[in-house]
């Protein structure tokens, strides 16, 4: 059972309307990196850095944004260049977000070294998130603050829990929901590319 709730609805209309100033997040285009994009790897909420290589010459326009983490730090999706990406989009409140966590978890402690994983926390309070972390053992998945909706709305994502996936060179290449099952094979065929 999803959970859609009136809040969800005030944001469709939002991100809609916001969404057209951000350009397609699959569009494939590359811009050149900035001087030092690559510098900063992405930082789980605990602080601890995730492994990540440079980040090649170009960077596909999808990863030009910036954000916080929920400790706080700086990430940029730059540092994400070069490797299949899973962005997962949640909310503290939201019972299907609770009941896929277990699987973020598992499949990044598998699969970390070859696929990236950031969640992309929003439609709720700082403190609620970092307890929806802890409480589910995600600390080794950076986990962003985005209360703002600004990368939801990159992504043209209007509802928890919403996977995006993005092949190495930026390219999204599914946007939605998946049941446990289908996140792992989409997972482990992203880690075999």
């Amino acid at each position: 059972m999803r959970i859609r709730p009136v809040c969800t609805a005030l944001l469709v209309a939002g991100l809609l309307g916001a969404a057209t100033g951000c350009g397609a997040a699959g569009d494939g285009a590359v811009v050149p990196a900035a001087a030092g994009a690559a510098s900063g790897s992405p930082t789980a909420s605990t602080g601890a850095s995730a492994s990540a290589s440079a980040a090649p010459a170009t960077v596909p326009k999808s990863l030009t944004f910036e954000a916080k983490t929920l400790a706080g730090q700086p990430f940029k999706g730059a540092t994400l260049a070069g490797r299949p990406t899973v962005l997962w989009f949640w909310a503290p409140w939201c019972a299907t977000c609770a009941g896929q966590a277990s699987s973020v978890a598992e499949l990044s402690a598998q699969y970390g070294d070859r696929v990236g994983f950031v969640g992309v926390a929003g439609l709720g309070e700082l403190p609620a998130m970092k307890d929806f972390v802890k409480e589910f053992s995600l600390q080794q998945v950076t986990q962003l603050n985005d209360r703002a909706g600004t990368v939801w709305r990159r992504f043209q994502v209007a509802e928890q829990s919403t996977f995006v996936i993005l092949d190495k060179d930026g390219r999204v290449t599914h946007r939605g929901w998946l049941d446990s099952q289908e996140f792992e094979q989409k997972v482990a065929a992203l880690a075999a590319a």
